[in-house]
Formats: C-alpha cells, structure tokens, sequence
C-alpha cells in the first residue's frame, strides 16, 4: 500500500474552514441515511442487485457533476483540471484507483447490504464504525507508526464491545453472519480510506470518485439479471430508495468526503463519522419503527469509546 503523506496543512480561511464543516455535515447526514435505505430496499433487492442499481445510479450522477464542473471550467477559460492541479491518473495510479473503487463501491456494499439483510440499520453503522480504529491498524502496518498502548487498549474495548452486540443480536447462524459481514464492510473501509488518502496526492476527488464508481459498476455487472428481475417485481417506493442511495449517499456524499479528505488526515477525517451510527439510529426509529436492542446499545456505545480512545490524540499538558 503506498504510504499516506502527510496530514493536510491547516485551512488559510474561515470560509474554508466553513467549507469543511459544511462537507463533513452532509456526508455524516447522507451516510447514516443510506443504512436506512439499504434496509428499506432489502427486502426486494439482493445484495448484488442493491449494489448495482445503487452505483449505477451513482456513476451516472458522477459523470454529470463531472461534466458541469468542467463545462463551468472552459467557461472560465480554465484548462482541465486547472482547479486542482492535477492530471488524470494513468498507470500505477490509475490501477490502484480502480483497486480502491472495486473495494469500497463493489465489495463494500455487497457486504453492507448482505449483513442488514440479518441485522438491523442502527446494529450495522455501530459495526461499520470501527473503521476509523481499523485506520489506525493499517497505519502501525503499512505506514510504520506502529502499535502504541491507546491502539491496544482501544482495540480491546472495542472487541468486547463488537461480542456484546453479536451476542445480543444472535438468533442463530444468520445473526452471526450478519455481525461477521459488518466487521468485514468495516474493514473493507478503512482499507479505501486509507488508501484514498494516500491516492489523492495524485489525483483529485471528484475524478477519482467518479473512476472508482465506474470500476465498482463493472465489476458488479455479473448481477445484472438479479438487478433487472427486482425492478420488474419490486414497489416503486423500494426502486426509488435505490435511486435515492445512487445520487444521495454514493454520488453527493463521496464527493464531499473526498473534498474533506483531501484538507484532513485519513484519521480525522474517519473519526467525523462517530455521530453516523447515533444519527442511523434516531431515523431508523422514525422511519423504520426499529430500535437496536438495548443490550448491542450498549455495545455499539462501548466499541465506539474503543475506537475513540485508539485513534482520538491525547492532549498535551503545557
């Protein structure tokens, strides 16, 4: 994996900062939605069909804002890719991109959708947020920073938080799949994330988030049946939670993720994601009637505090 660079500088303006904050909003917000669609549409689509339809969907709205943006370029008499600098990505580059795009957009949300078909959408943020710990792993991995005793201890708490919501939410073989498919879906993203980061020396987000997306509709396009045999029989209310998803959470939140990325670390950035899974429970109650049990609450609260205390900076006493 190509080392990550350097944390980003500190934003020059207030507006940027504003900017910032803004994006790091509608993407918790877009984000925590999506568990609550994909739990919304499970019962008519499959995973595969899910995935597909949701990021062709996604790939589509990409290419679109992709297009406007440089339409607005040429008339400002900018040259492609002026704005930030950089080129299109070609070789090495351009396979890792591709890389990155099949993991989070393909096999990331096959896993995703595959485990809310046995846990419910709240269960299944507080599982995917320990990715921002999973961050911290791969960077004592890859990028050298090693194991210090916070990632320890913050990866023990976290795991007897991880047995609690399994044991809470088992009722069988099928319940234990479902926490199994969370913890990989979680996996799987702080993989991309770290990656990304690294990625996005070298390209800039909107691009990369657009090829990612097209590489992840490819790979995908083995479930084409299974996707056109669900539009056919499933209610247009599921059909449009798919399309909600495409344009919502996959085109809109990626991009502002990526526009906040590329100004934070991958840490950081990963750790604004700890109100996702308290924001999936809250619409999950409203939109779905369903709750996590008390007892993965708690759980999800304490995997949570785990991550928190492995990635979160203790504060130096002056």
């Amino acid at each position: 994996m190509t080392p990550a660079p350097p944390s980003a500088a500190p934003l020059r303006t207030n507006g940027e900062g504003k900017l910032v904050w803004a994006a790091i909003a509608v993407t918790v917000l877009l984000w925590a939605s999506a568990f609550v669609g994909i739990r919304a549409a499970a019962a008519d689509y499959s995973p595969g069909a899910l995935t597909l339809g949701r990021i062709a969907v996604g790939t589509l709205t990409l290419a679109l804002m992709l297009l406007a943006t440089r339409a607005r370029d040429r008339r400002r008499g900018e040259p492609l890719a002026a704005a930030s600098g950089k080129r299109l990505p070609r070789g090495r580059i351009l396979v890792l991109v591709i890389v990155w795009g099949v993991a989070w957009f393909g096999v990331y949300n096959v896993a995703l959708n595959a485990a809310e078909q046995h846990v419910d959408a709240g269960t299944a943020a507080l599982l995917v947020n320990l990715a921002p710990m999973i961050v911290a792993v791969l960077a004592g991995l890859f990028l050298g920073e090693g194991f210090p005793r916070r990632l320890i201890a913050g990866m023990v708490i976290a795991f007897i938080g991880v047995v609690i919501i399994a044991v809470s939410t088992s009722s069988g073989t099928f319940d234990a799949l479902g926490v199994g498919l969370g913890l990989l879906a979680a996996v799987l993203y702080g993989g991309a994330a770290t990656l990304q980061k690294s990625l996005l020396r070298h390209v800039d987000a909107p691009t990369m988030t657009w090829i990612g997306c097209l590489a992840g509709t490819i790979s995908c396009l083995p479930f084409t049946p299974q996707l056109i045999e669900a539009v056919s029989a499933a209610p247009l209310s599921s059909t449009l939670a798919v399309v909600y998803l495409g344009v919502f959470p996959t085109a809109i939140a990626f991009t502002t993720w990526g526009y906040v990325l590329s100004r934070s670390s991958a840490g950081r950035t990963a750790a604004s994601t700890y109100a996702v899974p308290a924001v999936v429970v809250l619409l999950s109650w409203l939109l779905l009637q369903e709750v996590p049990p008390a007892a993965a609450l708690f759980g999800g609260a304490l995997a949570l505090a785990g991550v928190a205390v492995a990635t979160l900076r203790r504060r130096r006493v002056a």
